[in-house]
């Protein structure tokens, strides 16, 4: 069932409250510091629950600092649920996270003020952390159990400040992560709103992206080791450059991914790391990421062979040592088919030109999708840029990616028919 279709967000709201949180954590380069944990980021959450309690709604923050709104209460009745992060990387831009929750928020008020009755409760997310100061994704991941003791006590930023201690400061307790796991009988189905911090609607002069599937990942970090050695006097067919070994991996990558790959498939170094580091050493080692993505698993599962076995190669025959560690390991994961239906039969009645497409980047929405049926919408980008304070997407794109948020949550919830 469904409501009218000339049912819209308010926009002129939706935009001021766009600028509102842009202004916490923002820094003189005019990029957002609102890293998970820090002063910014939990003032945005007050500010968020404060937004939640003024438009009288049920309003908690859970023990993993996941800041939830309720509306439409039905005791014992699962949630259609919707939502983001609030947090961003350094220098991050304004949308990235940020305007999933704030679509929601907008939504869940629009239907309060329509007095919209819906067979399901629908309710608001602000996950913490999912650009990864400790980890990544520790909201949407203690939703779904997936945190263990562990995992709460080992993690640390890359400034070896600890979870435990980050949330000691703003006083919160670390444990209590454990406690924010939820039912999966309490959640109907999820939707998530997202910029698509790429460049594909853009240039396709699309205005919603429908998403099919989410990008799995691998991320390690790799080391070659060769030997540190006069640049002047040791001949160029004596020496063991780690860099020269590293120069030829990263040639092997269009072999790599024509050879074993998908039209999805994307791989990137990211950083690199010379030792010692001198104008005049040869580099004896080279520590670097590598990060390689793909919305199959059996198309990673290749592509991690095949890297493995390139670098293995060249180190023996470069006289290098090869290590790698492990950083993370994600599994690509489909939207559910019913909420991409949904989706694409309210953009149709909306007129809103939409197109079906992968996601390249990791969401909260992958998590949640080990809780419940899952779906994504994005929103253009500008030139495709994000995690930076160039990030845009028009204001006529925005509001009509709302109003596809509002009409596919409604159809979820089941509205009644007005």
């Amino acid at each position: 069932m469904s409501v009218q279709t000339d049912l819209k967000i308010n926009f002129s709201r939706l935009r001021d409250d766009i600028e509102e949180l842009s202004h916490i954590g923002r820094d003189a380069d005019r990029g957002i510091y609102r890293m998970a944990f820090s002063d910014a980021d939990m003032q945005a959450r007050q500010w968020l629950l404060h937004q939640m309690k003024q438009a009288g709604m049920e309003a908690r923050l859970d023990g993993a600092a996941n800041v939830f709104g309720r509306v439409n209460h039905r005791e014992g009745a699962p949630a259609v649920m919707t939502g983001s992060h609030l947090d961003t990387v350094p220098a991050g831009g304004h949308l990235d996270g940020a305007l999933g929750v704030l679509v929601g928020l907008e939504c869940l008020r629009r239907v309060q003020e329509e007095k919209i009755n819906t067979r399901y409760p629908m309710e608001l997310v602000a996950f913490s952390d999912e650009e990864g100061r400790f980890g990544g994704m520790l909201g949407s991941q203690a939703i779904c159990g997936e945190i263990t003791p562990h995992m709460i006590h080992t993690a640390s930023d890359l400034k070896g400040i600890t979870l435990m201690d980050a949330m000691r400061e703003h006083n919160m307790d670390g444990m209590q992560i454990l406690q924010a796991r939820r039912n999966p009988q309490s959640v109907h189905a999820f939707l998530e709103l997202h910029i698509e911090q790429g460049p594909v609607l853009d240039r396709m002069g699309m205005e919603a992206g429908i998403v099919e599937f989410i990008t799995g990942l691998f991320k390690w970090s790799v080391r070659l080791i060769g030997a540190a050695d006069h640049a002047g006097t040791t001949p160029m067919d004596m020496r063991r450059d780690s860099l020269g070994g590293l120069a030829e991996f990263a040639g092997e990558f269009p072999r790599i991914l024509e050879e074993h790959g998908s039209k999805d498939s994307k791989a990137t170094i990211g950083r690199v790391e010379l030792f010692p580091g001198s104008a005049n050493t040869v580099p004896g080692q080279v520590e670097f990421s590598l990060d390689v993505r793909d919305t199959d698993p059996a198309v990673l599962d290749d592509l991690a062979e095949a890297f493995r076995r390139t670098l293995s190669a060249l180190a023996r025959r470069r006289q290098l040592m090869f290590e790698f560690d492990i950083l993370s390991e994600i599994t690509p994961v489909p939207c559910a088919p019913d909420i991409i239906e949904t989706i694409a039969r309210a953009a149709e009645d909306l007129h809103i030109k939409a197109h079906r497409m992968p996601s390249g980047a990791a969401h909260d929405a992958q998590m949640m999708a080990k809780l419940a049926p899952t779906g994504m919408i994005f929103v253009p980008s500008k030139d495709g840029r994000s995690h930076s304070p160039a990030e845009w997407s028009h204001w006529e794109d925005i509001e009509k990616g709302a109003n596809l948020a509002l009409h596919t949550l409604l159809r979820l919830a089941e509205a009644e028919q007005t």
